[in-house]
């Protein structure tokens, strides 16, 4: 009975082991198939990942290259406010116009993440924009707009000026100390001067441009004075006139950084005037020995000179801050004149009186001033212009009687644009100084081709 019980409990013990020895293989032909299914499920999301990845990849690169788009476009508004700066007086030129001229008459939508399947597409009509709003009236010699690229700009232009004062000066199209002072005792210098200039510019990108300048001046000039050593109690006028060509000019101007509304702009030039104007060392002196000690003449040139008789360079720094509604303008500069070696002075009979070595004396420049347009095609200037005039030198000393001048403007401009090549501009100048001339006019008819 025991060896039965035993027997059964054998049987029983080993009943499950044979059943997983025989299930064994049953299970592992179950298994491998799940895991093959495993694998090719975690293979299938790994190509997903890779194909988001790519994805991803172009996405940034879309956004990049929005980003580069939206930088272009933000480039080409602040040279196109640049351009209007002195021309504003109403709300800032809206983004959406320039953005519409950019993509061929649509504006683009603002960048956003482009989504796998499609691409950000031009939505909705861009408002028109009217016209271009009028430039403010160019009062100073240096324009703070520059000329667009690919575009020329040739503008004639006409200045009249009168000074009376009461000592000599040599006026030609530009103030410079006197140097021919003679034996007489000045009582009143009247000197008009007509000065007929073309200008022609070119934007060779957008930020710099080349300018040319080519004046013809015609100047007349009334000397009321009394000889001295002559006895003589009368005042007696002297009169002399020049005209020719004046000294011709060559300006570079580079815009430095990217300004905008409520940001400054600042132009960057730098100009060279060059003696192709007839100096006063040319003109004929009414002396028939010398000037000094002689009473024969009276010291005056028989012909006025129409340039100033030394090469200069000047460099300067131009700023604009539009602030609606005006646009405020200004520059500084520093003018440098070269010195002459072996200068001489022409006197009657052909005799020449050596000079030796002159050197002009440099000038600091200075200007501010403020713009508003009035409406689309009209807008007013108004600003003041300072130049300090150093000591001219001769042989490395002072001229004896020489003294640093200063000259100041007060000027007001206006402006009318007739379409979108032609307009017209004016400005008004009055000396606020002694040495200043009384009043100059100045129009400009800027033309672009």
């Amino acid at each position: 009975m025991k060896r039965t019980s035993i027997a059964a409990l054998s049987h029983m013990a080993l009943a499950p082991c044979l059943g997983m020895a025989l299930a064994g293989p049953v299970l592992a032909q179950e298994v491998l198939p799940q895991v093959d299914a495993e694998g090719a499920r975690l293979d299938a999301l790994q190509r997903e990942i890779n194909q988001q990845t790519a994805q991803l990849q172009q996405m940034r690169q879309s956004l990049e290259q929005q980003q580069q788009r939206i930088s272009q476009l933000q480039q080409a508004l602040n040279e196109e406010l640049l351009a209007n700066a002195r021309a504003r007086g109403a709300t800032a030129t809206p983004l959406a116009p320039l953005l519409a001229q950019q993509s061929g008459g649509q504006a683009v939508a603002p960048p956003q993440a482009p989504q796998p399947s499609q691409q950000p597409q031009p939505v909705g009509q861009a408002p028109e924009s009217d016209s271009r709003p009028p430039e403010v009236a160019q009062i100073f010699d240096q324009p703070g707009v520059l000329t667009p690229r690919g575009k020329f700009v040739l503008e004639p232009s006409l200045q009249y000026g009168y000074s009376a004062n009461d000592r000599v000066a040599l006026v030609g199209y530009t103030i410079i100390p006197a140097l021919l002072i003679g034996l007489i005792d000045v009582r009143q210098v009247k000197t008009t001067t007509a000065t007929a200039t073309l200008t022609a510019r070119y934007g060779l990108n957008n930020r710099f441009e080349l300018e040319a300048k080519l004046p013809y001046v015609y100047v007349n000039s009334d000397t009321v004075s009394r000889e001295i050593f002559t006895g003589s109690a009368v005042d007696n006028v002297f009169n002399a006139n020049g005209n020719g060509i004046g000294d011709a000019e060559v300006t570079a101007r580079y815009q430095i950084n990217r300004g905008g509304p409520d940001k400054p702009f600042f132009v960057g030039w730098l100009r060279y005037k060059s003696r192709t104007g007839k100096d006063l060392f040319e003109v004929v002196t009414d002396c028939v020995t010398r000037c000094v000690a002689n009473t024969t003449g009276t010291g005056l040139p028989l012909e006025l000179p129409t340039g100033t008789g030394f090469e200069a360079i000047q460099p300067g720094l131009t700023w604009l801050y539009p602030s609606d509604p005006v646009v405020f303008f200004g520059s500084l500069s520093y003018l440098h004149n070269f010195k002459r070696s072996n200068v001489s002075r022409t006197l009657l009979g052909g005799v020449t009186e050596s000079l030796g070595e002159v050197e002009a004396g440099d000038i600091i420049g200075f200007n501010l001033g403020m713009g508003l347009a009035l409406n689309e095609k009209a807008a007013i200037s108004l600003g003041y212009d300072q130049n300090i005039v150093g000591k001219t030198k001769q042989n490395g000393e002072e001229v004896a009687g020489a003294v640093r001048v200063t000259l100041g403007t007060l000027l007001l401009g206006g402006t009318y644009r007739f379409n979108e090549k032609v307009s017209l501009n004016v400005a008004l100048g009055v000396g606020v100084t002694r040495d200043t001339p009384d009043v100059t006019f100045t129009a400009r008819v800027p033309v672009t081709f």
